[in-house]
């Protein structure tokens, strides 16, 4: 396999990030790769690679915490999650 250069691959894995099947996934992978892509390790970026492989229902769920989170994705599930929660919107008080 070619080599790829560091900043072809945080390219292409920001445009995997954006291009997903279903628009939550979008958003969410977006919103990660916005604030936290680049300061992916090498083994965490090939993580990020593979899980960006799943399927968006499974993803969906697994950072909706709907489902339980395959082990070796954990900690980035729980990364995707935390930038997702910091970026919400301001819930309304009633």
């Amino acid at each position: 396999m070619k080599h790829e250069e560091p900043e072809h691959r945080l390219k292409r894995l920001y445009m995997r990030s954006m291009r997903r099947g279903i628009k939550e996934m979008d958003i969410i992978l977006t919103r990660f790769a916005d604030v936290r892509l680049d300061q992916l390790s090498l083994d965490d970026l090939d993580l990020y690679d593979g899980l960006l492989s799943e399927n968006d229902q499974d993803l969906l769920q697994w950072v909706t915490g709907q489902v339980a989170v395959p082990p070796m994705y954990t900690d980035l599930i729980a990364q995707i999650a935390a930038v997702v929660e910091a970026n919400a919107p301001a819930r309304p008080t009633v």
